[in-house]
């Protein structure tokens, strides 16, 4: 699969001939600031939460490509409101579609939309395919429903945030890591401001040392996995 991570949470995934999108923030983010978001394509966006740090670039992108956005029935709801103009909307629980299954699954976090009206429950996002499958954990802190993750199926890696403060942080992480049973997991939710700034050396030992391997990508970078 073809992995492109644009900053903080947002990162996109090539499956089965389809764009998915996660989490559009960019123009937001300073350290994103080199990404043209114009020249961003998607399918689908998947949302984890509404906040805004998620959902900065959402409809702008929803508008411009046509992609579906999936995601929980609030966010979505909130997102076709401001003129996305196709949505499936999902609670924790699954859905198949063109190119494999989705799953919404728990994150411990909370979400609201920018405008403060409520964004449902904050999910992580499983996706299963012919090529692959992955977890992206969207916002939360560890928690003990992570164990539950390999009975959905081998992940071939997972997406977790390391920046601490709102989220898990590196130490968290790598044991969410161990929960899914992934040995690869790029690394979200970190530096793109001061209270989850984090220092990348001791964050890949920690990972190291629990025998797995974290990506830090650079904004704009693609790779396989």
């Amino acid at each position: 699969m073809q992995f492109t991570y644009y900053g903080h949470s947002c990162f996109a995934v090539e499956v089965a001939g389809k764009k998915l999108l996660f989490d559009p923030f960019i123009t937001g983010n300073e350290l994103a600031k080199k990404i043209d978001v114009n020249a961003i394509e998607a399918d689908y966006i998947l949302v984890s939460h509404g906040h805004g740090d998620h959902v900065g670039d959402l409809v702008s992108i929803a508008k411009r490509t046509g992609a579906t956005v999936i995601g929980m029935y609030e966010v979505v709801a909130w997102a076709q409101g401001q003129g996305a103009p196709k949505i499936h909307g999902m609670n924790l629980g699954t859905h198949s579609f063109e190119f494999g299954e989705v799953r919404m699954v728990p994150a411990a976090h909370s979400s609201s939309m920018p405008d403060g009206s409520y964004g449902g429950v904050a999910a992580g996002i499983i996706v299963k395919s012919s090529e692959g499958s992955f977890y992206f954990a969207g916002d939360t802190c560890l928690t003990m429903d992570m164990q539950l993750i390999p009975r959905y199926g081998k992940m071939d890696f997972a997406v977790l945030p390391i920046g601490g403060n709102f989220t898990m942080n590196a130490e968290d992480a790598a044991i969410a890591a161990d929960f899914a049973q992934v040995t690869k997991v790029v690394g979200c939710h970190y530096d793109s401001f001061p209270p989850i700034k984090i220092d990348h050396l001791k964050a890949k030992e920690v990972f190291k040392n629990a025998g797995k391997e974290l990506l830090l990508l650079n904004p704009g970078q693609t790779i396989e996995l």
